[in-house]
């Protein structure tokens, strides 16, 4: 008889690239994975440590010091950085250093790592976390050597009595360290700039090892003994529900042990699970070909009349028109009416969806009245709250372990496949993972949204605009949570719309209503990809009609340095959540980036034409300033080679810059997919898209061939790192493009031009 046993990854390639037998059966469990809230591993070492003086840190006799990771790491570093602030402060010593993943809870602080804020959001509090319990080391060690503390300092994880040379190390001291009271903040001393150890200097992941050896431990490696795999059939079009159920066949399938049906949400969606049905079994084979052998007939949802083709005539028809003002310098129409030379230009951004590396996975057990979940998740407070309502519990009986997430670009800041593995536990009585496949992945995502832009500017006889209109419509993430928001909130018209840093007298910024048909959510760097997109285009064509060098136009733009007043931008404009007075926008941070990134790329060496050109384009999100020039090759058959590409940025105070490179370099590489081939289109309320034939990633061929990262040296507050290196990336390759060819793009994908 075949026997079908479940297959780890890991256990898979070992057996595929070892010698000798093939091997199936590497297991890994929750507790020896990450811990658990019934205590295993490194979390409840740091429970017992003596000296506790916050929640993010903890210092053991034997010198361990333990440092939360509250934040998820998904590749953006920061489950490495975080830490690495708090060491800085402590003057531990990195190898000395074991991390700890928190579970969901509010005692950390905000958890939901998007927005790129999480190093902005806490370098102070994290910095005085282990500057906090330095001074608690020297002031043990003083007591102890009878001495006063200020004639003690420390060295690396150790205090020492420079009159003497005496010197303790950490652990000696943590018993002792742990009986004093926890300084006030007022007592407690950061290090100065030139003192810092870790911030500012680069390393590599804290997991890298971990990652390169199999170790690494993401939401699919969860395991539990007696657990059932569970795979969801989803209703194909959103809104929609169970009609009626034939699930014959599926139990029939060898492996299978109960079917379930997930009842459909109850608007609006929010963090809800979308329902279906489960097939649940002893093994993911087993559940994924039951379930397509179940009979379904679904409601009729009233989005079935949504079609891709016409959503969009009607989403540019709208940006024709006029709509709600949400920016206004000046008068616009009173400039526009003096005539003069006029351009005007529509852009159009598709669909995407989020395609991170690994697809959703969760384990959840019900038990004794309470929930247990593992998942790869953005979001582990939103998480236990989204399980709790599920399931009818409290959210103090719920807990929510966070794994590694293998990718998740804000698709995993929704916790939904985890509430589809709590409702499962509860209805079988057993431990639950549900995986979901690729397919699912793409046509049940929660989906970056399209947006169709309207441009118009009245040139005056230097070239320059003198009036400035800009119009953008696109259904918005409110409507997840909010069926009837139809126009964008200020937080998303603030990504790259309403901040436009540019010195024109007259500008108005308008926003159009939208109607959703999909769950819309966050996506890396969100509005600010196709507002990007849009107006950095748009900047191009002005300077082309200008009959002007592109970096020359960009600076005329800016005008002279200047902090630009917010009142200038938007009365409503909430800046990332920064402190406008800490966090203002500096067009003199502008122009470095700027010119640093055009310098670099050799901007002007070569004349662009012919099938070569070079573009470039300019854009602040999340409170960083960003600069990329793209150069492109076209061949004979029009098909666009990235040849090189600059980009520098200016994120003030950069923890990580290692890490702070690869975010930009993966940028690159991410901006180069979505540019050429991004695109999520419905029929009859049905995603056409389902997995990597249809939604093409870009291959190692047509990835650019040379990508280079510069950072600026800033002693400015900390700011974004993870999102903005997408939004310039398309509008710098468009317009390259355009300098090669003398074609203008203004729709994505390029695959739709023939060019890619």
């Amino acid at each position: 008889m075949l026997h079908i046993e479940n297959v780890g990854r890991r256990g898979f390639l070992k057996g595929m690239l070892g010698a000798g037998a093939f091997v199936l059966s590497v297991r890994w469990a929750p507790a020896e994975m990450f811990g658990s809230a019934s205590g295993a591993g490194a979390s409840d070492a740091m429970t017992k440590a003596p000296l506790r003086p916050n929640v993010y840190l903890a210092i053991d006799t034997d010198g361990t010091a333990y440092v939360i990771a509250h934040r998820s790491e998904m590749g953006s570093g920061s489950r490495t950085a975080l830490p690495r602030i708090v060491a800085d402060e402590l003057d531990a010593d990195w190898a000395r250093v074991k991390i700890v993943q928190a579970i969901g809870d509010e005692k950390y602080g905000d958890q939901d790592t998007d927005g790129s804020h999480s190093v902005r959001s806490f370098f102070d509090t994290l910095r005085e976390s282990g500057a906090t319990a330095r001074l608690m080391l020297v002031r043990a060690a003083a007591a102890q050597w009878g001495v006063p503390a200020v004639d003690c300092a420390t060295e690396l994880h150790s205090v020492v009595h420079k009159p003497s040379g005496k010197k303790l190390g950490y652990g000696a001291l943590a018993a002792a360290a742990a009986k004093l009271e926890v300084p006030k903040k007022e007592d407690v001393k950061l290090k100065v700039r030139s003192e810092w150890r870790y911030i500012g200097k680069g390393t590599a992941s804290y997991d890298l090892k971990d990652m390169c050896t199999g170790k690494a431990a993401y939401g699919q490696d969860a395991h539990m003994d007696g657990m059932l795999y569970a795979s969801v059939a989803h209703p194909p079009v959103f809104g929609s529900s169970v009609k009626s159920l034939d699930d014959k066949a599926a139990l029939g399938v060898a492996g299978v042990k109960q079917t379930a049906t997930i009842d459909a949400f109850k608007p609006p969606i929010g963090f809800q699970a979308l329902g279906g049905v489960a097939v649940l079994a002893d093994n993911t084979w087993a559940a994924m070909q039951g379930r397509k052998k179940l009979k379904i007939e679904w409601e009729k949802s009233p989005h079935s009349v949504w079609n891709s083709v016409a959503y969009r005539k009607e989403l540019q028809e709208t940006a024709r028109k006029p709509g709600k003002v949400v920016r206004e310098n000046g008068n616009v129409d009173a400039e526009f009416a003096k005539g003069g030379k006029f351009i005007e230009a529509e852009y159009y951004a598709p669909m995407l969806a989020h395609a991170a590396m690994e697809p959703p996975a969760a384990l959840a057990v019900y038990r004794d009245g309470k929930v247990e979940a593992w998942a790869a998740t953005q979001n582990p407070q939103g998480a236990r709250d989204a399980i709790a309502q599920a399931v009818g519990l409290k959210k103090e009986d719920v807990t929510v372990n966070v794994t590694l997430l293998g990718g998740a670009f804000g698709r995993k800041s929704f916790p939904d496949f985890a509430v589809e593995a709590a409702v499962l536990s509860k209805k079988t009585g057993k431990p639950v993972k549900v995986i979901w496949s690729r397919e699912d992945d793409i046509k049940f995502d929660v989906y970056h949204s399209v947006a169709a832009m309207y441009m118009k500017a009245a040139l005056g006889p230097d070239g320059k605009p003198v009036a400035w209109l800009q119009r953008t419509v696109f259904p918005p993430i409110g409507s997840t949570f909010d069926p009837g928001a139809n126009y964008s909130d200020p937080g998303e018209l603030g990504l790259g719309f309403t901040d436009v840093p540019f010195a024109v007298a007259n500008l108005r910024a308008e926003n159009g209503p939208a109607t959703a048909h999909v769950r819309i959510g966050w996506f890396r760097s969100v509005a600010n990809v196709y507002h990007a997109f849009g107006i950095h285009s748009f900047a191009d064509e002005l300077a082309h009609a200008a009959g002007k060098d592109s970096v020359e136009y960009l600076l005329q733009l800016l005008g002279p340095d200047r902090i630009i007043p917010k009142n200038e931008i938007a009365k409503d404009y909430p800046n990332y959540d920064g402190d406008y007075a800490q966090y203002p926008i500096d067009t003199g941070r502008f122009r470095r980036v700027l010119t640093l990134a055009a310098e670099k790329a050799g901007w002007g060496k070569q004349k662009s034409g012919n099938g070569y050109g070079m573009g470039v384009a300019m854009h602040r999100s999340f409170l960083t300033y960003v600069a990329t020039v793209v150069q492109v090759q076209v061949n004979d058959a029009g098909q666009v080679q990235i040849k090189r590409v600059d980009t520098a940025l200016d994120a003030g105070t950069v923890v990580n810059p290692e890490m702070a490179r690869q975010q930009f370099e993966g940028a690159a590489a991410m901006g180069t997919s979505l540019a050429f081939y991004g695109e999520i289109t419905a029929t009859n309320g049905v995603i056409d898209q389902s997995n990597f034939d249809s939604y093409q990633m870009a291959r190692m061929n047509v990835a650019p061939r040379e990508t280079n990262v510069y950072i600026v040296p800033s002693e400015a507050p900390p700011a974004g790192i993870g999102e903005p290196g997408l939004p310039p990336f398309a509008p710098a390759l468009c317009n390259a493009i355009f300098a090669a060819t003398g074609k203008r793009i203004r729709e994505l994908p390029l695959s739709k031009a023939g060019l890619a």
